[in-house]
């Protein structure tokens, strides 16, 4: 990979060609992308409504990196690495309620939900619970860091990522009046889809309405291509908003309640956002819904959706609807992404164009992964 490779991505719009098909495809590129990419961005890896109470902990991993989250005896969510610090065992391999310490299964040393080693049974021989080569102050989990907003956990791993309030501090802003209360639907409110296409192409796919009237024609009949604007924001997120939104309603006509205070704008408003790198947003009047996309290598990825409400107390029937109804929205760009995935490997494809009147959302994500591996390829260099 050379940095004249990436070049054309930074053309004008009506030059610019996205990034190469070894973006999409090889091994080589997905392992260059994790350093810049995932390791020094804030990435999302759950959300906190999937440890709701003290004690519950659950493993997750990011680009290979093995880790849990848990909800301490302090109401405080933590992700620590999943290592014990003795000879390197998994701690937590399924998720379960943690009462006591957090026990590693192979010489049961202990820690504390705050990560503090506080037991090394028989470490100093039978019977000795202590050994002065053992330093206990020392040997504590590997917090990593992370910062939760609008109920998604996201970390850091390299640990020297700008402070998430600060990078996203635009973002933040715009979405200001949605820093309320949300509550997690539960079970009804949470579906897995699996897609067999480099978590690039979700995001791309995401940032755009161009493709409704073909792909969702459903959607596009009450909130038509026309009634979506652009939002763009360059070295830090895209999306698309709607003029249109229509709440969903029961049978009886029931909707859900409006999230309090929200400004007029939102009366029929809905936006739609990316927080690079993996995090897809929905934002409307009476729910919100996160995708968290984890990559599972150049050509598979996992969309993990949530939706959220106003109330802990809404129908369950209208839960149940709005789910379905987004999930069969979501299922539909699958096959547009596995579509763009298989022809990735055709050699005369050179990047493609962009639309100058469409595609600009979509351009800007292609260029904040070119500027994150060209700025590591420069570090690299010196």
């Amino acid at each position: 990979m050379t940095l004249s490779d990436l070049s054309a991505v930074f053309n004008p719009i009506e030059s610019a060609r996205g990034l190469p098909n070894a973006h999409y495809i090889s091994d080589e590129v997905y392992e260059a992308e994790r350093g810049p990419i995932w390791m020094k961005s804030w990435a999302g890896v759950c959300v906190a409504s999937e440890v709701p109470e003290p004690g519950d902990a659950r493993p997750l991993a990011l680009q290979g990196v093995p880790m849990f989250v848990m909800r301490g005896r302090d109401g405080k969510i933590r992700v620590f690495q999943n290592v014990c610090r003795h000879r390197g065992m998994t701690l937590v391999s399924e998720p379960r309620k943690i009462e006591g310490a957090i026990r590693c299964p192979y010489h049961s040393w202990c820690y504390s939900h705050e990560g503090r080693l506080v037991a090394t049974p028989h470490v100093g021989g039978p019977g000795q619970n202590t050994h002065p080569g053992i330093n206990q102050s020392e040997l504590g989990l590997i917090e990593v860091r992370s910062h939760i907003w609008m109920d998604i956990v996201f970390v850091n791993l390299s640990g020297d990522a700008p402070e998430f309030a600060d990078q996203h501090a635009d973002l933040i802003a715009r979405w200001a009046e949605f820093d309320v209360p949300l509550f997690h639907g539960g079970p009804d409110s949470t579906f897995k889809l699996e897609c067999g296409t480099n978590w690039k192409l979700a995001v791309e796919n995401y940032c755009e309405s161009y493709h409704l009237p073909w792909v969702h024609p459903g959607l596009n009949s009450y909130s038509r291509l026309e009634d979506h604007y652009h939002i763009e924001m360059p070295g830090k997120f895209s999306g698309q908003g709607t003029v249109v939104y229509r709440q969903i309603r029961g049978v009886d006509g029931e909707v859900f309640p409006d999230f309090p205070g929200l400004s007029e704008k939102w009366q029929t408003a809905g936006e739609y956002l990316t927080v690079t790198p993996n995090v897809l947003l929905g934002v409307q009047r009476d729910h919100v819904f996160v995708i968290i996309l984890e990559a599972q290598g150049p050509r598979k990825t996992l969309e993990h959706v949530h939706i959220y409400y106003a109330s802990a107390e809404t129908s369950a029937s209208l839960r149940e609807q709005n789910s379905m109804q987004w999930q069969g929205v979501f299922v539909e760009d699958i096959g547009v992404v596995e579509g763009m995935q298989a022809a990735r490997s055709a050699p005369g494809f050179d990047g493609g164009r962009f639309s100058p009147a469409m595609d600009g959302p979509t351009l800007l994500f292609h260029q904040w992964v070119a500027g994150r591996l060209m700025g590591a390829s420069d570090m690299a260099a010196e």
